[in-house]
């Protein structure tokens, strides 16, 4: 009998095999993408686990065990410690400034995708939250298991590939497929609905991040966040 997670899987086939197949991944994998690339999904990626690990923690805020929201905890503790760590290795080996971390804007997509996540949870259940950040989870594992025997020339590649084909991320991500399964046994039918809406909405995005990084993404209308003031502080 197939699992709630099984029928997940099934529906996002098509969008999750796009997410294997796109040009930043397979340029990870082959070792020609550009620098350029990799560079600026860092710097995304770094706001984006930021906001991610919040979520999980409101995630543990919504358990309705202790237990429950030790691991939820753990796990959020876990995007800041490993994670946000690997990300701040790259930023020094990538040559990224001080100055690039205090101007830097979040990508449109960067920044639609945490606002989904957020949404969810502000007014979703549990369920429904690790609905919407499991795709997160599981298509970096996938990827990572996918091209473990990969060998691309550069070094930073082969650690980014290494790090999510590594068992200690193979045991969050099941450890969260579990927890959806479970939580889904005594979910209404409308919840179940809406856990699947959301585990398609992040899947559509992960695969929107790989292009905002590939393409690198811009705001239509240029701004500055830094450098934005009110009138009376002209």
């Amino acid at each position: 009998m197939n699992t709630f997670t099984d029928i997940l899987r099934e529906k996002a086939t098509t969008i999750w095999e796009a997410n294997l197949r796109h040009p930043f991944v397979r340029g990870i994998a082959e070792g020609d993408l550009s620098l350029e690339c990799f560079r600026y999904y860092v710097l995304q990626d770094s706001y984006y686990l930021s906001h991610f690990a919040r979520i999980q923690a409101m995630g543990a805020a919504r358990a309705e065990d202790l237990y429950t929201t030790s691991r939820m905890a753990v796990h959020a503790q876990g995007t800041n410690d490993a994670e946000l760590g690997l990300h701040e290795t790259f930023m020094k080996q990538l040559g990224v400034t001080e100055k690039e971390l205090t101007s830097f804007e979040p990508a449109p997509t960067a920044y639609h995708y945490t606002s989904h996540l957020y949404r969810v949870a502000e007014s979703g259940s549990l369920g429904e939250i690790i609905a919407a950040i499991l795709p997160c989870y599981w298509i970096y594992q996938e990827i990572g298991e996918t091209f473990k025997g990969a060998k691309p020339q550069e070094p930073i590649y082969q650690e980014w590939i290494a790090a999510y084909g590594g068992e200690w991320f193979s045991e969050l991500v099941n450890e969260q497929i579990d927890r959806l399964n479970q939580l889904a046994e005594n979910a209404s039918d409308q919840e179940k609905s809406k856990m699947i809406q959301h585990f398609l909405i992040s899947c559509q995005y992960e695969y929107s991040f790989w292009e905002m990084a590939y393409t690198l993404e811009k705001w239509p209308i240029p701004f500055s966040l830094a450098t934005t003031t009110t009138g009376s502080e002209a």
